[in-house]
């Protein structure tokens, strides 16, 4: 990549991507372009020679967020590069190192922890049923992260959990951690704490691991937790290149030990380290924007976000509306109306998404929109590459590819689909069979996408790289999605649903500090919206017929906001036009 490349970023990027010696901390508010800048700084420093690919360790959350890193450094000619989760690289550390060390292979992985400590409890003759082993586990995790140990974590919650007091549920821990070491397991947390150790307390694995990896590039910083912080303090070892990208106003998993402090105090902890902002925002309106910075004004670390683009044609850059619905039904039927008729005007249905706080509540969405004939898919379920009707396509793309072409790629690719069910008719109204069409359509939408003069062959291949990095395409369905799925995602229309006190603050949020993590989350659902934004609220829980309704208060989110930056939409027109059970 030379100097032209990154010309194309805008000021604040070009000086992040410029920044190849660390510590480098940039703050990336949502919709400023972190990814890019992430990669684009990689593929700057191996193009000027700054940088080896096979010596840079690009870490982050998720392997899909990692495999788009992957995705995005092939694109600008840059590959070897170790671009993992913190799991997948401390376990390839582990794999690699522990036959060295122990002169055996590495532990398994315990692939369910309830059943381990189901089987430990059995062990202790205690009867316990699957929401407490599940509460047990979550626990576990939350122990192992935060470094504590067993004594630590009794003395932490004197009270115990559910039916076990602190004694018992100490024991059962204990239980568990032998059961483990008898069979030569590990868990998900014990692979982070296992390659600390080894690091720690083997010279020569750190000094080789110090060797090969040279510089080191974090994303989503805001989500580290203890463990994880103390692996990147091994992994750099007394160098100090490294950088770190985040958004404190995005940190919504401090219930899986993610702490922003350590994005918050980078600059304290390492001397010397730049930090560049970027609050220049590719994605929202700035109706969208002036919404989201009046929700985290004055909270430690928030960026202003300010708009790149002048506001849209079609929005117009008007305020996002905010809605009171009289009951639950009544605000899915209404928003499911508000989808209808964005269609209706024209609007792709994989460019609207419904988010909400908890999974319970997508049901009556889906049944409001499966009413109105509106496809919908759930974020969280099967992966596309793993859906049958796509694997199957696959199989036969790749068989198709080995015997002679006798017409065009995209001829080639329409014929097979066809074969397997793809029609010219409209789809299905909706169920399996919709569901089916939609995963072949999306197939035959990455081959009218492909560079001229793919293959079919070439086209597998990269169907298959896209299945390995999770780089699955947007089905054209509206989505629905939680607010922590949602996260790292986009989509012209969003509406936010629930934003009632016990949904957004959920009921449990009492402490400051988990008020201020449904405050962010709150931040995450506006901040995915591009074109448009609508908010919704329900006055009462229940509905006619389904016992007797309580009150419900608009969240207090909405008073932070302030009514002077949305428009009120029509509040309790729906319930009349809803037709009657």
């Amino acid at each position: 990549m030379s100097e032209g490349a990154l010309a194309a970023l805008d000021d604040e990027q070009r000086v992040a991507a410029s920044l190849l010696r660390g510590p480098v901390c940039v703050l990336a508010g949502a919709g400023t372009g972190k990814t890019r800048v992430i990669t684009h700084r990689i593929a700057h420093g191996v193009d000027t020679g700054a940088y080896s690919p096979g010596r840079v360790m690009a870490v982050t959350f998720t392997a899909k967020a990692a495999g788009e890193m992957r995705g995005r450094l092939r694109a600008l000619g840059v590959e070897g590069v170790a671009a993992r989760t913190f799991h997948a690289t401390a376990l390839a550390q582990l794999n690699f190192f522990w036959p060295q060390l122990a002169n055996d292979t590495a532990p398994s992985i315990v692939d369910k922890k309830v059943r381990v400590l189901g089987q430990a409890a059995d062990l202790l003759r205690l009867h316990l049923d699957a929401a407490t082993l599940r509460d047990v586990a979550s626990r576990i995790e939350w122990r192992k992260v935060a470094m504590r140990t067993i004594d630590q974590d009794a003395a932490a919650h004197p009270t115990g959990l559910g039916s076990l007091d602190a004694g018992a549920l100490a024991d059962l821990m204990r239980a568990y951690e032998k059961v483990k070491d008898e069979r030569r397991q590990l868990d998900f947390e014990d692979v982070l704490l296992a390659c600390a150790g080894m690091l720690e307390s083997e010279p020569r694995v750190a000094a080789a691991v110090h060797e090969q990896y040279r510089h080191l590039t974090v994303d989503e910083f805001q989500d580290v937790s203890p463990v994880q912080h103390r692996l990147l303090e091994l992994w750099l070892g007394d160098r100090h290149d490294i950088c770190v990208v985040g958004d404190p106003s995005q940190t919504i998993y401090s219930f899986a030990g993610a702490d922003p402090r350590y994005l918050l105090d980078f600059a304290d902890r390492h001397e010397d380290a730049q930090v560049v902002r970027l609050e220049r925002n590719y994605r929202s309106d700035p109706g969208i924007l002036t919404v989201a910075n009046a929700l985290m004004h004055g909270r430690p670390g928030a960026l202003t976000l300010s708009s790149a683009t002048a506001p849209d044609a079609t929005s117009g850059g008007v305020a996002p509306v905010a809605t009171a619905y009289p009951d639950d039904a009544a605000e899915a039927d209404g928003v499911a109306g508000t989808v209808a008729a964005q269609i209706a005007a024209g609007v792709s249905p994989d460019d609207i998404a419904v988010l909400y706080r908890a999974n319970a509540q997508s049901a009556p969405l889906l049944a409001a929109l499966a009413a109105r004939g509106i496809a919908a898919s759930v974020l969280g379920g099967r992966r596309f590459f793993d859906l049958p009707e796509v694997r199957q396509a696959v199989m036969a793309l790749r068989g198709a590819s080995v015997a002679p072409v006798e017409t065009t790629f995209l001829a080639a690719v329409r014929d097979v689909l066809r074969s397997l069910g793809l029609s010219d008719d409209p789809p299905p109204a909706g169920g399996a069979l919709r569901d089916a069409w939609e995963a072949r359509a999306a197939v035959l939408r990455l081959a009218e996408e492909a560079p001229e003069g793919t293959t079919l062959r070439g086209f597998t291949d990269e169907l298959m790289a896209r299945g390995r990095d999770q780089h699955d395409p947007a089905l054209r369905t509206v989505t629905l999605a939680t607010l922590h799925a949602a996260k790292g995602l986009e989509w012209d229309h969003v509406h936010l649903v629930g934003l009632s006190e016990g949904l957004l603050p959920i009921s449990y949020a009492s402490t400051p500090a988990e008020i201020d993590e449904e405050r962010r989350l709150a931040y995450v659902g506006i901040t995915r919206a591009g074109r448009t934004l609508s908010l919704s609220w329900s006055e009462q829980v229940g509905s006619p017929g389904h016992g007797a309704p309580r009150p419900r208060h608009r969240s207090r989110f909405v008073q932070e906001i302030g009514t002077g930056n949305l428009r009120a939409g029509g509040a309790r027109a729906t319930r009349a036009a809803r037709p009657r059970s």
